[in-house]
């Protein structure tokens, strides 16, 4: 399982990039930090989720 956001999830195997596909995020308005780190918008693609990773979603929001 991968907790995202406090939420668990069987998608360990699966990209980032192909989490974030399956979701409503628009990826030039989010960032994402796997296991205390952030990921980098260009490693999407290569990240591959694993057992027990803890990944944070933060989506901006513009406001005034």
């Amino acid at each position: 399982m991968v907790k995202i956001n406090g939420e668990s999830f069987d998608i360990a195997g699966k990209t980032l990039a192909e989490y974030l596909a399956s979701t409503e995020y628009n990826p030039m308005r989010i960032a994402v930090e796997r296991n205390g780190e952030i990921v980098p918008k260009a490693k999407y693609g290569e990240t591959v989720l694993q057992e027990d990773d803890v990944i944070e979603v933060v989506n901006f929001v513009g406001g005034g």
